[in-house]
């Protein structure tokens, strides 16, 4: 290939721009559930992606196939109310568009899987925006097809799930939220840990790549050096190639949606049911939670948080601006806790929780209005620091104003602080570490590697991953109360929140800030031991 696809490129714009593959008979299918029909498979992908930041749909399909009353259908036809297992209109997204104003149509006649890779390579090198790939045959929940295209990053990844591979659901391997392995009929993936559901897209900074790789691939179809591909595989064939190029390849996870490819109609009818068997907006809503949170912030804080994530939006609040209530309720618990009354320090520790409640919120509702940035991330970060440290500051004045050595409260909480910051510069250290591991990789996974190979290279951490090995030994105890007591050791903020909470409201700023140094001293040493062990399994 010319350009390397793990490399960057110009990025300008934010739409993205949606290639889909009506290549196949499916495509033409009738959507419906056995009761109604919605128009064709095709007709319903094209109104789901007007609901999408898509400027341009470029809809490939065969020429032997007869698409005009098609395309004039597709043109007339916009997002309604509500499309087949799709979404309602909400309020709160402020996004849904017109249909004069959403994305132009184009139709392109193809006579094979090199054209159809062609065609995919002229749009990358002609986009100055993400260009996504997707399947005609793809039926799949709006919401499904927004984790990915409506990403504010607008980042490279595909939509991955669970299940056994099978016919249009090839096998993928993920590694630390990655696609780092791919196939199709013709190549092979060693360790498959997941199933690729049609739906693939390129971020500006490997368009180029992404050309090239089209290209590539576009002379090995012609000259049959991909064995039995077929000549619907073309998302497949590009996340292959893109995977062993070495670019880091998102995988969006689906939880409850559904996502997937259909070939027949008893096959396209099964799926639209089981779109409206699930509560869409109920699961867009669980989405928002985060998962693998500690036990106190899983149970006493996101068991009833959610709830709050609809009303906050529709008060128009953004995920920055609960963060600096979130603040403010900090900055009242401090107040209280300088107080130094019993009262006080009971209001003060409601205060806090609430603080902290508040604190998963913000990212609950970035979550759930897909809007990140990096500025909020950091801001949310140094939010937690400074509450924290106010609150430090506002138990030791409140120990202050009654009779003892202020010096002593005060060494503590100097103590407690420093703990806590080498703590976190531990946790920061250990993240940029295993993020070189991770570029290391794909540098080691870009080595030039032919398409025309099919078998695939096995991960490298299988060999860790033996009966006796840490890793083994830590996997085995990811359930049940082991699970929970792992969560719990290593004090993260919502149990230490919890901690400061009880501490200061049954007892004094003193207990608090011993129950912090001894709780710390430990999960820092296992923190530690755990990683060591990890490096050397």
């Amino acid at each position: 290939m010319g350009a390397d696809p793990s490399k960057p490129g110009t990025v300008r714009d934010t739409q993205t721009v949606a290639v889909v593959l009506a290549t196949s008979p499916a495509a033409g299918l009738p959507c419906s559930d056995g009761a109604r029909s919605e128009g064709s498979l095709l007709e319903r992908l094209v109104a789901q992606l007007l609901t999408l930041p898509i400027r341009e749909v470029l809809i490939v399909v065969r020429s032997q196939d007869g698409w005009d009353g098609e395309r004039r259908q597709i043109a007339a036809r916009g997002p309604g109310p509500e499309t087949a297992g799709g979404r309602p209109p909400d309020p709160a997204r402020g996004r849904e568009r017109e249909v004069e104003s959403g994305p132009r149509h184009q139709i392109c006649v193809s006579d094979g899987l090199a054209e159809d890779l062609r065609i995919v390579a002229k749009t990358a090198r002609a986009s100055t925006s993400p260009v996504a790939v997707l399947a005609a045959d793809v039926v799949a929940h709006t919401d499904a097809l927004a984790l990915l295209l409506e990403h504010p990053a607008r980042p490279t990844g595909a939509i991955v799930a669970g299940g056994d591979p099978a016919p249009l659901r090839p096998p993928v391997r993920t590694e630390w939220g990655r696609v780092v392995s791919a196939g199709t009929s013709f190549h092979e993936v060693e360790w498959a840990n997941g199933t690729f559901r049609g739906v693939l897209q390129v971020g500006e900074a490997h368009l180029a790549g992404l050309a090239d790789l089209a290209e590539e691939l576009a002379d090995l179809a012609q000259r049959r050096h991909l064995g039995r591909v077929g000549d619907t595989e073309v998302p497949e064939l590009l996340l292959t190639g893109l995977a062993r190029a070495g670019v880091p390849v998102h995988a969006v996870a689906l939880g409850a949606l559904h996502c997937g490819r259909v070939a027949t109609r008893p096959a396209a009818e099964r799926a639209v049911r089981e779109l409206a068997d699930v509560d869409e907006a109920r699961a867009r809503l669980e989405a928002a939670v985060k998962s693998g949170d500690g036990f106190f912030t899983t149970y006493c804080v996101s068991s009833w948080s959610r709830h709050l994530i609809r009303p906050a939006v529709r008060l128009g609040l953004t995920p920055n601006s609960v963060t600096g209530i979130s603040v403010a309720f900090a900055l009242i618990a401090a107040v209280w806790f300088s107080d130094g009354h019993r009262a006080g320090l009971v209001v003060g520790a409601v205060a806090l929780y609430l603080s902290f409640v508040l604190d998963c919120l913000d990212g609950q509702v970035a979550r759930y209005t897909r809007r990140f940035s990096p500025l909020g991330g950091w801001l949310d970060a140094i939010c937690d620091r400074i509450k924290e440290y106010v609150v430090y500051v506002g138990l030791v004045l409140g120990y202050t104003s009654g009779p003892g050595e202020s010096w002593r409260i005060w060494a503590l909480a100097v103590a407690a602080l420093v703990l806590q910051t080498i703590r976190h510069m531990v946790d920061f250290a250990y993240a940029g570490a295993l993020a070189d591991r991770a570029r290391a990789a794909g540098l080691r996974a870009a080595a030039p590697r032919s398409m025309a190979v099919p078998w695939d290279e096995a991960p490298a951490a299988a060999a860790a991953s033996g009966t006796g090995s840490v890793l083994a030994l830590s996997r085995r105890l990811d359930r049940g109360v082991a699970y929970w007591l792992k969560k719990m050791i290593v004090l993260p903020i919502g149990e230490r929140t919890a901690l400061i909470c009880v501490t200061a409201a049954l007892f004094d700023a003193r207990v608090t800030f011993l129950a912090l140094l001894g709780w710390g001293g430990v999960a820092l040493a296992y923190t530690a031991a755990g990683r060591m062990a990890r490096s050397f399994a």
